[in-house]
């Protein structure tokens, strides 16, 4: 824990560590109190054993991992809080929401969804469930952490972080897709949060898609809509715009009422012509 401030929980994604947060946050101490854990399993934070979950007799949820959250703030005394999470993160910071919202002032979803994974995601993820049995979790994410990526400007960094996966062993990655395979639809956490949400989406991003992401943002009362030029992995690739998380609390750009119906596709979401004919990567929505 650093900096002083807001406290602000930042939660790393599958098959990473608190340290992918590093290039993003070295300003930001100076505007908040950051606690970026080590999800268990990740890091130097150890497993979750099932006999240790909040309920026993079944395996380890996403709910359990929200629960190691509210051990920190009750340990660190904190109240209220921010939680920005990545992909899996953003998982756990919504199962966090729906049990304790009023610990949170806002919450930020980076790369991640409310919508639940549908039956071809599940059967994506038992495939890769069989591959980590069959060659272990360093050779699974060598050959997945390039295609998280937009293109290879980062080849360096993808690197580094194909060297760190040789630190997560295949029951810790069994464990994580165990979870997120059967986590529920949260998107009622997003209607019925009544205090901003952000939303970070990388236009390039194959692990969670452009037209998904869009689908969820006209949920919440109040969306705070970020469009990246990027894939999954924003925090990297477009590590300075990213850098708009600092300044949450401001609202600005258009809201939903002051969009013509033209722009929007039939679901309510914002059409792709209409971000690209107007460059328009970062607006704010406000349902009454």
């Amino acid at each position: 824990m650093s900096g002083k401030g807001t406290a602000v929980i930042f939660l790393h994604g599958f098959g990473e560590d608190g340290n992918i947060w590093t290039e993003l946050l070295k300003d930001f101490k100076n505007v908040y109190q950051l606690i970026v854990p080590d999800i268990p399993g990740s890091g130097k934070s150890e497993m979750l054993e099932e006999e240790n979950v909040i309920t026993t007799g079944r395996q380890v949820s996403i709910e359990d991992y929200a629960e190691v959250i509210k051990v920190i703030l009750d340990k660190e005394i904190i109240t209220v809080c921010t939680i920005i999470g990545h992909s899996m993160g953003g998982y756990i910071t919504l199962a966090f929401a729906k049990k304790y919202p009023e610990k949170l002032d806002k919450f930020g979803l980076f790369h991640s969804t409310a919508f639940p994974d549908d039956e071809a995601k599940k059967q994506n993820r038992l495939k890769a469930i069989d591959f980590i049995k069959a060659n272990g979790a360093y050779a699974f994410l060598r050959t997945t952490i390039p295609n998280l990526f937009a293109d290879r400007k980062h080849q360096t960094k993808i690197e580094e972080l194909i060297e760190e996966g040789r630190n997560f062993t295949p029951e810790t990655l069994i464990q994580y897709y165990q979870a997120m395979m059967n986590r529920s639809d949260t998107t009622d956490i997003l209607k019925e949060f009544n205090k901003p949400i952000l939303f970070i989406i990388g236009e390039k991003d194959n692990a969670i898609p452009l037209k998904s992401s869009l689908q969820q943002c006209y949920l919440p009362s109040i969306s705070h809509v970020n469009i990246l030029e990027a894939g999954h992995m924003g925090m990297i690739e477009q590590a300075e715009k990213c850098k708009i998380i600092q300044h949450f609390r401001v609202f600005f750009g258009k809201s939903k009422r002051d969009i013509s119906p033209q722009t929007m596709a039939d679901d309510g979401t914002f059409s792709n012509e209409f971000l690209i004919k107007n460059s328009f990567y970062y607006f704010c929505i406000v349902c009454n």
